[in-house]
C-alpha cells in the first residue's frame, strides 16, 4: 500500500470477488475486465491457489481490489484449504462475481446460497459462450434462470465479448451508500476548529501517521474546517493558542481520561478509533458489545482481534494496554486471547466479549461479516476506542457517527 495520503488504500477500494469451479476462467475473466494480463492464465485446472488481490481503477467504478479466488471444486486436503481462503475471501466481497462453467449446478448453487445469506450484491456469469453454440448457450441460460432464480450475464472472456454488458451489471450492483459514508459525518463543518491529539508512540513510526490519522485528516482538509494537531503532553498548550475552543476534539482512544480532563466543556469529543468504528463497522453494535465489560467475572474469557499482522510492541494497545486494564479490573485470571490479521475462529461460543480493533486496514464487508459471525453466535462485541472509553466510564458521553 503506498504511503502517499492521496492514493486509496485497498480497504477503501471496491472489493470484487470472482468465484467458481476450478479452469471456470475466473483468471482470464479478470483480464477482460481490467484490459490487460492482470492473472495468470492456465488451462490447467487449479493455477490459482490463495486468493489474488489486485488494486486496480476500473472506468465507471473507480479504485477496485479484484479477488481471484482458488476453484471451489478443489479437492484433497491442501485443496479444503484453499476453499477455505476462498470463504474467508467472500466476506471480503462489495460484490460477488458466480462464474458457471457446465451443465452441473450443485456446487454454484450452494455458493450461491452462501452469498445471499451474506446479503452480497452478485452476478451470475456465464464463461466461455465462444465455445457453445446458440442453442446450447440458450438452453444453458433458461435453465440458469430457471433453477437459480437470477438471470446470467453471457461473456466470452478469452474473446473479451459482452465486457461492456458485464461493466454496466456491476455498476448496477454498487451498494446505494458506497464512497458516501464519511468518518466523521456530521460531527464538524466547514469552518468548524477541530483539534486532533495524535500521540507519537511505538505504534507510529519516525516520519509516519498512522492510517486513521491521515485519513480523518484528509477528510477534515477536504470538508474546509480548520485543523489543529497536537500531542497529548501539549493539549493544554494548543487549547491557549486557540481564539476559541474547538468545536470536536478527536482523540487517540489512549489518552481518552487525559483529554477529557482538560476539555473544554463545549468542545465535543470522540477518538480516532471510535469514528472508524461507525466508518468501517456498526457502532451501535459495538456501544451494545460494551455493555459486556461490567458482566465480565474474573473467570471470564475475552477474544482481543486486530486487523494488522505486526510483531509485539512495548507499548502495543491490543496485546498490552487494554489487557493491562481489564485485568487492573478483574484480576490476572482473566483469559484474553489475541488474533491478528484474517485469523478470527469460527467458533467464538467460548468467548464472553470479542474486542476488535478500528479495522482500519479492512474492508467494511468484512468487518460487517465478523460482527454478524459474532452476533449469530450470541457474543459481544465491541472495538478499541469503545472498550477504552467505557472502561473510562465516559462512553455516554464520547460523540460517534
Amino acid at each position: 500500500m503506498s504511503d502517499s495520503i492521496n492514493d486509496t488504500p485497498r480497504s477503501g477500494r471496491l472489493h470484487i470477488g470472482l468465484f467458481g469451479r476450478r479452469n471456470a476462467g475466473k483468471s482470464s475473466l479478470i483480464n477482460a475486465i481490467t484490459g490487460h494480463d492482470t492473472a495468470i492464465v492456465s488451462d490447467t485446472a487449479g493455477t490459482t491457489t490463495d486468493p489474488v488481490y489486485k488494486s486496480m481503477e476500473i472506468h465507471g467504478l473507480g479504485p477496485c481490489v479484484l479477488i481471484d479466488t482458488a476453484g471451489f471444486d478443489d479437492e484433497g486436503s491442501v485443496g479444503e484449504l484453499r476453499i477455505e481462503k476462498t470463504r474467508q475471501a467472500l466476506d471480503k466481497t462489495d460484490i460477488a462475481l458466480l462464474l458457471l462453467s457446465g451443465d452441473d449446478l450443485s456446487v454454484e448453487k450452494e455458493w450461491l446460497a452462501a452469498i445471499r445469506k451474506r446479503k452480497t450484491p452478485y452476478i451470475l456469469i456465464l464463461n466461455k459462450m465462444d465455445e457453445r453454440s446458440p442453442e446450447e448457450l440458450e438452453r444453458l441460460r433458461q435453465r440458469i434462470q430457471e433453477e437459480m432464480k437470477h438471470e446470467p450475464v453471457c461473456v466470452s472472456a478469452a474473446l473479451g465479448t459482452n465486457m461492456d454488458k458485464l461493466r454496466e451489471a456491476l455498476l448496477r450492483k454498487v451498494p446505494a451508500d458506497w464512497g458516501k459514508l464519511a468518518i466523521t459525518g456530521k460531527l464538524c463543518k466547514e469552518g468548524d476548529v477541530v483539534m486532533l491529539v495524535m500521540p507519537q508512540d511505538i505504534q507510529a513510526p519516525q516520519g509516519r501517521l498512522i492510517l486513521p490519522q491521515v485519513q480523518v485528516t484528509r477528510e477534515l482538509l477536504d470538508k474546509k474546517c480548520i485543523v489543529i494537531s497536537c500531542t497529548a503532553d501539549k493539549i493544554q498548550q494548543s487549547l491557549d493558542a486557540l481564539a476559541r475552543p474547538p468545536h470536536l476534539i478527536i482523540t487517540d482512544s489512549q489518552v481518552f481520561p487525559q483529554v477529557w480532563k482538560l476539555k473544554p466543556e463545549q468542545s465535543l469529543l470522540t477518538s480516532f478509533s471510535i469514528l472508524m468504528a461507525g466508518f468501517k463497522g456498526d457502532i451501535d453494535s459495538f456501544i451494545e458489545g460494551a455493555a459486556a465489560i461490567d458482566r465480565l467475572t474474573p473467570d471470564s474469557r475475552v477474544l482481543i482481534a486486530e486487523a494488522c499482522t505486526h510483531a509485539p510492541l512495548e507499548e502495543d494497545i491490543g496485546r498490552v494496554k487494554i489487557p493491562a486494564r481489564l485485568r487492573a479490573r478483574y484480576g490476572d485470571s482473566l483469559k484474553i486471547d489475541m488474533v491478528s490479521g484474517t485469523d478470527f475462529p469460527e467458533d467464538l461460543t467460548g468467548y464472553d466479549l470479542i474486542i476488535h480493533c478500528g479495522a482500519c486496514m479492512f474492508n467494511r464487508t468484512y468487518m460487517l461479516s465478523r460482527i454478524r459471525k459474532a452476533k449469530e453466535q450470541g457474543v459481544a462485541i465491541c472495538n478499541y476506542g469503545v472498550a477504552l472509553a467505557k472502561l473510562a466510564g465516559i462512553l455516554d458521553k464520547i460523540e460517534h457517527v
